[in-house]
């Protein structure tokens, strides 16, 4: 601001008087760098950004709630996944449950070892029991051989055609020309085994001493050879001789020769398939008189115990992601980290499966198979136990597991049972000539799909999963009774909240779909707070320019009353 003062003086001398001055001095200044715009902008605008924030917490919130869910999900997910072979039982070559597997065991009686003579397989479904096995002879291909040769690479010079093949197979003719020598023939008879089944080879027999060998690929059938022109190559090589019957049979063709549970058997091959269905023999070698081989084929129980294991561990990991969630502080009150403590799905879900666990099926309970609870309430398997009930009463332990599909017709068998059996009539439809037509339930054909004689429930209805083949030849209603054992609730309750129309998908959708409303807010906000921001930037920009105006103003008046002052 400015201030004006004045004083007055005057000094006399005889009649003399001086005249009086005036004096003006200026104080203080005002500038716009003494005002912090950025700070008063910035409060400004973060009271706006507040609502935003608080919206950035929920979201925040949702999403680890979300993820929690989403961990759940994948656990329970893992936990139906692993039962799948534990919730069905059927046996048949389709089945690809645990209790459809078969184990096969081979001893020897007499002088022979089994490993030796014997080697098999066996397919799901296979029918268990014991049998006997001996081997009279194996099959063998035909190999033959030629004279010997002095080189494998120099020109031979024989120029001719022949036909060569498999007896009772397909032929091929083969040409030789005067420039090719031992190693070109066996090339050229290569070149066509696919068709003739004939393989050729060299054998070097010594230094300088080389000799050519035919073999079938295919065992109990002679090689069949014939010259059609020119020089008879395989002669000229000394493979046949001058009637064209093989100069050296290394090894004749035979079928093979055995006997199973005492009736005798022969066969083109040595991998035998359609003696037993499911069941593969590789015979390796003839056991010697007096000896046999013992064959056992049973359930292969190992794949049980490896499934039990697997729910085990499963069931374990997704009871630790639910205690997770409700963990407490010191204090009582939830952990910080238990986003989902005291969720109402979390507990139907884990109520659910605690109830099955505890269900009683054919008598038998969880404890029968060594399952228990430990003090930290986890899932225990005593082995022994399960590996003991599993040799003594698999037919129980089948029922107490896995679903059971039965019929009051014999005509009507279970192909498939699948993982949500269900219980209803079944009304079968057979035109004049005694074809299967129809099938339906309560009057709806939608259910099932029929095919031939087979009838398989449709995808995205309840009977999906489940099969059935139809004997009969009149039309008729068939009562179908399933029950479900603890691996089958347990794999159902799992599969639905899990799946993708699941109670937890739900959740997690509608907390996404929450959280994009509100980011759309916060987005909202933020774009406004933006605009606020800007705006406060030219208005404050303003003050400042009018501020540094007036101080230019201020200056020149100061200059102004200064300078008249010091005139």
């Amino acid at each position: 601001m400015t201030s004006v003062s004045s004083s007055t003086s005057s000094t006399s001398t005889t009649s003399s008087t001086s005249s009086s001055a005036s004096s003006v001095t200026t104080t203080g200044t005002t500038t716009s760098t003494s005002i912090d715009w950025s700070a008063l902008i910035t409060a400004a605008v973060n009271a706006k950004l507040t609502q935003a924030t608080t919206i950035s917490t929920t979201i925040t919130n949702n999403e680890a709630k979300v993820s929690a869910y989403q961990t759940l999900q994948t656990d329970l997910s893992t936990l139906y996944s692993g039962l799948s072979s534990l919730a069905t039982s059927v046996v048949n070559s389709l089945a690809t449950n645990a209790f459809a597997t078969r184990a096969a065991t081979i001893s020897s009686t007499g002088d022979v070892s089994a490993s030796s003579a014997l080697s098999m397989s066996v397919s799901n479904g296979a029918a268990t029991g014991d049998h006997t096995l001996t081997i009279s002879q194996i099959a063998t291909a035909q190999k033959v051989a030629g004279t010997t040769q002095s080189s494998q690479t120099d020109e031979l010079g024989y120029s001719g055609t022949f036909s060569l093949g498999l007896e009772g197979g397909s032929t091929a003719d083969i040409t030789i020309t005067s420039t090719m020598s031992l190693q070109d023939v066996v090339d050229a008879i290569n070149a066509q085994t696919s068709t003739t089944n004939v393989q050729a080879s060299i054998v070097q027999v010594s230094s300088g001493s080389y000799e050519m060998v035919l073999t079938g690929t295919e065992d109990a059938a002679d090689i069949t050879y014939s010259s059609t022109s020119g020089d008879d190559i395989l002669n000229k090589l000394g493979v046949t001789d001058s009637s064209g019957a093989f100069s050296d049979v290394l090894q004749k063709s035979q079928a093979a020769e055995f006997s199973l549970d005492g009736i005798s058997m022969t066969r083109d091959t040595n991998d035998i398939t359609d003696v037993l269905t499911g069941v593969t023999f590789n015979l390796l070698q003839a056991t010697p008189s007096g000896a046999t081989l013992n064959i056992s084929i049973e359930p292969d129980t190992s794949q049980i115990e490896s499934a039990v294991e697997t729910f085990v561990t499963n069931y374990n990991t997704f009871r630790d992601a639910v205690m997770a969630q409700q963990a407490t502080g010191s204090d009582g009150t939830a952990s910080s980290s238990a986003v989902l403590f005291g969720d109402g799905t979390m507990r139907d879900i884990m109520d659910a499966l605690q109830n099955a666990l505890n269900s009683t099926v054919g008598g038998l309970t969880m404890a029968d198979l060594g399952l228990s609870f430990n003090e930290n309430n986890e899932l225990e398997l005593d082995t022994s136990t399960l590996s003991n009930i599993l040799s003594t009463n698999l037919s129980g332990v089948t029922t107490l597991l896995s679903a059971q599909t039965k019929t009051s017709s014999s005509q009507l068998s279970v192909v498939n049972t699948g993982t949500s059996p269900q219980s209803f009539t079944l009304d079968l439809t057979v035109d004049s000539s005694g074809n299967l037509t129809g099938a339906s339930v309560g009057g709806d054909s939608s259910l099932f799909t029929v095919s031939g004689t087979t009838i398989i429930g449709n995808s995205g209805t309840a009977y999906a999963g489940m099969a059935f083949t139809y004997s009969g030849s009149t039309s008729q209603s068939i009562t179908v009774t399933s029950t479900s054992g603890i691996a089958t609730q347990i794999y159902q309750i799992a599969k639905t909240y899990s799946s993708s129309s699941g109670s937890l998908q739900t959740l997690i959708t509608n907390l996404q779909d929450r959280d994009n409303d509100l980011q759309q807010r916060v987005d909202d906000i933020e774009s406004a707070a933006s605009a606020y921001q800007t705006q406060l930037q030219t208005q404050y920009a303003n003050y400042q320019a009018a501020i540094e105006s007036a101080n230019n103003t201020l200056t020149y008046l100061k200059a102004l009353l200064n300078s008249s002052s010091s005139n």
